[in-house]
C-alpha cells in the first residue's frame, strides 16, 4: 500500500488523459465487446511516443493502479493505470497486462498506460470472469510426479508425503533444520514439471538470500520482500505475489506457490497496523491452496513454511495447522547431527492418501512405515536415504519392500 503522503501526490498529480480523470458515478454496464476500447483516447494520442510494457497490475484502494515489474515492489519506472480502463477491462490484482505506455507529463510521476492490449497473455476479457473464491474447491488428486527425481529431498517427500496439485503444504521446522535446502530441491523439482507455473515468495529475508534463490532458478519468478523494506511493503508485496498465482490458477494454469515463511509474514502482518489480525493475511495466502474443478481453471498449491520460535510465537502455525493438506517436518536434531534429510517420518503425512496412491503402493508404503516405526528418528532419516540412493526410483524402491 503507498504511503499516505504518495496517494495524495498520486491523487493531485494526474490531468486529463490516459487515466487521468477524477473518480466520477459508475458508468452504465457497456457491451462486452465495448468494455476495453478506448478509441478517442488512442486518436488524442496517435502522434505520442509510446512504448510497449507488460507488467503485473496492482490495484490501489482508490481504484486506480500501476503495473508493477520484477520482483513487484514499487518502483519509479512503474506504470499508471487508470480507474476507468480498470472498470471497463475488469482487470483485477494479479492480472499481467500489456499495452502502449507514455511518458510523463509536466507534474506527473509515473509513465501511463494508453490502453489495454493484453492480459494474462491473451485478448482483454469479453465476458465477465468469475472470481477466484467462486471456484469450486475440490480434493488434489492430481499428483506431481517426483519419484524419479535426481534430488533425494524431492525423492524423499514424494515417498513419504507425496504432492498433488492444488494441495496446502505446510514445512513446519526449526531454525537450522534445513527448510532452504528442502524448499530449494522442492523448488528446482517441480520447475522442472511441464505445464506447471512456479512462483517463489521471500518474506523479510535477507537481500542475498533473494540473489541466491534467483540464481537457482532462473526460469522461475522469485518475488523478495526484503529485510529492508516496511513491514507494510512486505505485507503487500506478498498479497500482489498472492493474487498473481490466484489469476494464474483462474485462467487455468496449474501453479504452485512456495512461502518463505507464513511466520514472517504474520509479524510484518501485525507490525504494519490498521491491516486486521496477524494471521489474517497468513489464512489467506495458506487457505488459497485448492484444485479447482472448472474446466477452464487450473489449480493452485501453496507450499508454505512456519518456523518454531519465531517473533510470531507460534501465531502462524496455530492459524493454519488443521487446514493443510500435507505436513513435513523438520527436525533440527537431525540437522544438528548431520543426518539428510532431516525428515521427522513419524510427524509428517499426507491427506487423501488412497488418492494419490493405487493398491500396491499403499500396501507397500504401509510396511516401510511399520519398519520405520520402530527405529529412533535419526535411524529412520538414515534408513530413507539408505533405500532411495540404492533405488533408481521411489517405484523400483517399494517394489523391493
Amino acid at each position: 500500500m503507498l504511503r499516505r503522503d504518495e496517494l495524495v501526490a498520486e491523487i493531485t498529480e494526474r490531468g486529463g488523459d490516459a487515466g487521468a480523470e477524477p473518480e466520477e458515478a459508475p458508468e452504465p454496464k457497456e457491451p462486452p465487446e465495448r468494455r476495453c476500447e478506448a478509441k478517442p483516447e488512442r486518436e488524442r494520442l496517435e502522434d505520442t511516443e509510446t512504448e510497449d510494457v507488460v507488467g503485473v497490475l496492482e490495484v490501489t484502494p482508490q481504484r486506480y493502479g500501476f503495473l508493477r515489474f520484477g520482483g513487484l515492489e514499487a518502483q519509479p519506472d512503474d506504470v499508471y493505470v487508470s480507474a476507468s480502463q480498470i472498470r471497463r477491462c475488469e482487470l483485477r490484482s494479479g492480472d499481467e497486462v500489456g499495452g502502449p505506455a507514455r511518458a510523463p507529463r509536466r507534474g506527473e510521476r509515473h509513465r501511463a498506460l494508453v490502453h489495454v492490449d493484453r492480459v494474462n497473455g491473451g485478448e482483454p476479457p469479453t465476458e465477465e470472469r468469475r472470481a477466484f473464491e467462486d471456484l469450486t474447491p475440490v480434493l488434489p488428486k492430481r499428483r506431481v510426479a517426483l519419484g524419479e527425481s535426481p534430488d533425494v529431498l524431492a525423492r524423499a517427500v514424494d515417498l513419504l508425503t507425496p504432492l498433488a496439485l492444488g494441495q496446502r503444504v505446510l514445512v513446519t521446522a526449526a531454525p537450522r533444520s534445513g527448510r532452504t535446502t528442502l524448499l530449494r530441491a522442492l523448488a528446482a523439482a517441480l520447475a522442472a514439471q511441464e505445464g506447471l507455473e512456479l512462483i517463489v515468495l521471500l518474506i523479510d529475508e535477507r537481500p542475498e538470500e533473494a540473489t541466491a534463490w534467483r540464481e537457482a532458478l532462473p526460469d522461475s519468478e522469485v518475488v523478495s520482500a526484503t529485510a529492508e523494506l516496511r513491514p507494510e511493503d512486505q505485507v503487500r508485496v506478498a498479497e500482489l505475489a498472492l493474487e498473481r498465482a490466484r489469476r494464474l490458477a483462474e485462467s487455468g494454469t496449474d501453479t504452485c506457490l512456495v512461502v518463505d515463511s507464513l511466520s514472517r509474514l504474520a509479524v510484518a502482518s501485525s507490525s504494519a497496523g490498521g491491516r486486521g489480525s496477524d494471521v489474517a493475511e497468513v489464512k489467506s495466502l495458506f487457505g488459497s491452496g485448492r484444485e479447482l474443478s472448472e474446466d477452464s481453471a487450473g489449480s493452485l498449491t501453496v507450499i508454505a513454511t512456519v518456523v518454531d520460535g519465531a517473533e510470531d510465537d507460534g501465531a502462524a502455525e496455530r492459524a493454519v495447522v488443521t487446514t493443510e493438506s500435507s505436513l513435513i517436518a523438520l527436525d533440527p536434531e537431525l540437522a544438528a547431527a548431520g543426518v539428510f534429510p532431516a525428515l521427522r517420518v513419524s510427524n509428517s503425512r499426507v491427506s487423501n492418501e488412497d488418492e494419490l496412491r493405487d493398491a500396491n503402493e499403499l500396501d507397500a508404503i504401509r510396511r516401510l512405515r511399520s519398519l520405520l516405526a520402530d527405529l529412533d528418528p535419526a535411524e529412520a532419516a538414515k534408513l530413507v536415504r539408505e533405500r532411495i540412493e540404492g533405488s533408481a526410483s521411489n517405484a523400483e524402491l517399494l517394489s523391493s519392500l
